[in-house]
């Protein structure tokens, strides 16, 4: 649910009849290729059938974008993730209705509320999974792409601040180093190990000190996350992000080491990088 109230922050597309004709292509292909939900049986011309049904998809995506969706995201002051959820999913039920009727032409198929019915809840079906799949993919690749912003603009700001993380059992022991060339700390026992680059190699160095010391030593730096109960990581070094709302495994610089990010913080890494 918190997912779902969330800012839809992505820009809208500017080629809006070009995604038109992408979904009307998309169509066409499915029908004359793979011939489905009986299509194969079509006694008639399949590729002008074919052509009808994209071209009617076309013509109800133009539609709806500029009669509905246009006005409709003017008037809403914050448009949100279920906001274009639920606009996604009408425009989808409204192409279904409308090539129901070519449907139910070239196949002489009577018009009935049963058939009816039962067409618009197949399309339901397939249009809640068309939703969730694209607003979700969409969601993902601006969480992506806002992290690579937000990295690339954070490094640069903190190319010459060292760090220090104190060794609370021997005196001498600190461990000073680069911001930058820290990747994630783990926790191990009563110790921390810290992975780090140096010279281009990674190294590792074992600190007598707890996580919740660390974090609370370099509270004042925004990269520095805390993303598992036994893991912190430096969000400038993120190479790579992978997973969904149940976890994320993070990549950082050139190490080997998968690093998890947790369920439970994975709506504190979307509200940093969102």
């Amino acid at each position: 649910m918190s997912l779902l109230n969330r800012k839809y922050p992505f820009p809208q597309s500017r080629h809006r009849l070009r995604d038109c004709a992408l979904y009307c292509v998309i169509v066409f292909l499915i029908l004359y290729i793979l011939q489905p939900f009986g299509f194969s049986l079509y006694q008639g011309n399949k590729l002008l059938a074919s052509l009808g049904f994209g071209a009617i998809t076309f013509v109800c995506c133009a539609v709806f974008t500029f009669a509905v969706f246009l006005p409709l995201s003017k008037r809403v002051k914050v448009w949100k993730v279920w906001h274009q959820e639920l606009v996604v999913l009408a425009m989808v039920l409204f192409i279904g209705i409308c090539n129901f009727f070519l449907f139910s032409y070239l196949f002489y198929h009577s018009l009935s509320l049963h058939s009816f019915w039962l067409f618009l809840y197949w399309t339901l079906i397939i249009g809640v999974i068309v939703t969730i799949c694209s607003v979700g993919i969409s969601y993902y690749r601006y969480l992506r792409s806002q992290l690579e912003t937000l990295l690339d603009k954070t490094t640069e700001q903190q190319e010459d601040i060292t760090i220090t993380i104190h060794d609370t059992n021997i005196r001498g022991n600190d461990l000073q180093l680069v911001i930058n060339d820290l990747l994630y700390i783990e926790a191990q026992k009563n110790n921390v190990v810290v992975f780090f680059t140096k010279d281009g190699t990674i190294q590792k160095r074992e600190v007598h000190t707890t996580l919740t010391a660390v974090l609370d030593d370099l509270q004042t730096y925004d990269n520095i996350f805390q993303c598992h109960r036994s893991f912190v990581v430096n969000l400038n070094n993120i190479s790579s992000a992978q997973g969904n709302s149940n976890g994320y495994q993070l990549k950082l610089g050139k190490c080997p080491t998968v690093v998890p990010v947790s369920r439970t913080y994975v709506p504190k890494l979307r509200s940093f990088i969102a």
